[in-house]
């Protein structure tokens, strides 16, 4: 058996169905222990994202609670809310939109409870900094010391690999080569414009990826939501009937056709929910990194500010391209160049072409190029943090910064297939054992759930 084919076995468990039940799982069970609070206190979270709060003397941090869930999602909103949600009509059908809705809703628990945890557990390092996150919230909660050590030390080494696969290569690769197609831009230079821009905001740190990633977050989230806004208005005739491929593929039992083996259901439900968690990274363990640099008074709160993360994510962004390719008739035309069907990048960038003409690609590119510049940024804090908790100190922070922004570079320039499926893998392993400490520590969200909603919620 080659490697090839190794990495296919593990990546097909790593995403396969045993996973997916098992991260939709965990936030079906966190929803229901907290009593569907993440649920019911969705509002409240999303208008504490937007409110202006002066630091008190409780406030321990070192970046916002804004710019830690910008940080958040800049490494979460990339290349999968445009390619991946793509990629899952394709292969799932218009339903697998549906089973990302679902996965997102209960990815709401998941996503509160891991950056609840991240706040708990989270201590000072060498520098007065805050470091936090899966690691440390399963080496000082865990009552078994050694099996909490054990856990931590995997995430973290999981969590450095994907950083170098998911959050960079596969990332830069995404850019030049969007650039060089719609652009004729040589990936050469794109590669060093990044390497350099990479350098310039990473340098500085935490405060520094906070203050570009609020800014740059919230314009392309906006950028895009209007353009494909503006894409679905224009294409208004076609939203009934691409609504009703949506709901009705989503549920419908019979066989699909077109060669695409298993039911429609089924097809949709592991598409749909692998491509949602692989976007919102609901489970995985990342984002809870970045909520542990935040400035807060209580994990709770921090917890439904970084819960909104899957919601603008999932909700927001990736309905925008589903809607966008559903309206737009192009789902399953056959691409001219290779001679089948239309996927990826490409299907995104042909529906907003029939709303928007050749400004369309131009834009589907630019939210490429932003995207995926910011999941950069906001992975090399992840893979920095996590690299810290192995070497104990942060004296490999300055170095790891500098060999980070030069491998930008070479995902620019360089076809990375194999990385592409090594990266999956990693970045999937990260979630097992996140989830565990999930459902392990589940009573002491519970408890910081709780007393969150006693004492300020209802006040």
């Amino acid at each position: 058996m080659s490697f090839a084919d190794v990495l296919s076995t593990v990546n097909n468990f790593v995403w396969g169905p045993v996973m997916l039940v098992l991260l939709v799982g965990t936030g079906v069970f966190l929803t229901i222990r907290l009593k569907f609070l993440p649920w019911r206190n969705l509002g409240y979270a999303l208008k504490q994202v937007f409110a202006r709060r002066e630091k008190s003397l409780g406030d321990e941090g070192d970046i916002t609670p804004f710019q830690s869930l910008m940080t958040a999602l800049a490494a979460t909103i990339g290349t999968g809310n445009i390619v991946g949600v793509a990629t899952a009509m394709v292969l799932g059908g218009p339903g697998a939109i549906v089973w990302m809705w679902i996965s997102a809703l209960f990815g709401l628990s998941t996503k509160y409870g891991e950056s609840v945890l991240a706040v708990k557990y989270r201590q000072k390092n060498d520098r007065g900094e805050m470091a936090g996150g899966p690691m440390y919230a399963m080496q000082n909660g865990f009552k078994n010391k050694s099996l909490g050590r054990f856990f931590a030390v995997a995430f973290a080494l999981f969590a450095v690999l994907a950083s170098f696969g998911i959050g960079n290569l596969t990332q830069g690769n995404s850019i030049s080569g969007a650039v060089r197609t719609t652009f004729g831009v040589p990936t050469w230079i794109t590669g060093a414009v990044l390497t350099f821009a990479a350098f310039l905001v990473l340098v500085g740190g935490i405060q520094s990826i906070g203050r570009v990633c609020s800014v740059v977050v919230p314009f392309m989230a906006v950028l895009y939501f209007v353009a494909g806004f503006v894409v679905i208005i224009l294409n208004i005739e076609n939203v009934p009937e691409g609504l009703a491929q949506i709901f009705g593929m989503a549920f419908n039992f019979e066989a699909m056709g077109g060669g695409v083996a298993g039911t429609v259901i089924a097809s949709a439900m592991r598409w749909g929910v692998a491509r949602g968690v692989f976007s919102n990274e609901a489970g995985l363990g990342s984002a809870p990194i970045a909520a542990a640099a935040a400035m807060t008074d209580h994990p709770s709160r921090q917890g439904y500010i970084n819960m909104t993360g899957t919601f603008f994510d999932t909700i927001v962004v990736c309905s925008m391209t589903g809607l966008s390719i559903a309206s737009s008739g192009m789902l399953g035309q056959i691409d001219s160049t290779t001679g089948e069907a239309l996927t990826g990048a490409n299907l995104t960038i042909a529906a907003f072409q029939t709303g928007l003409g050749t400004f369309g690609g131009w834009l589907v590119t630019i939210g490429i190029t932003l995207f995926a510049f910011s999941t950069i940024l906001g992975w090399e804090y992840y893979g920095e943090k996590s690299l810290e908790y192995l070497a104990g100190s942060t004296k490999l922070n300055t170095l790891y910064r500098i060999f980070f922004s030069l491998i930008v570079f070479v995902g620019a320039t360089t076809q990375l297939q194999l990385v592409w499926d090594i990266s999956d893998t990693f970045n999937g392993m990260m979630a097992i054992p996140n989830l565990i400490c999930l459902l392990v520590l589940s009573n002491v969200i519970a408890k910081e759930c709780f007393d969150y909603q006693d004492k300020v919620i209802r006040k």
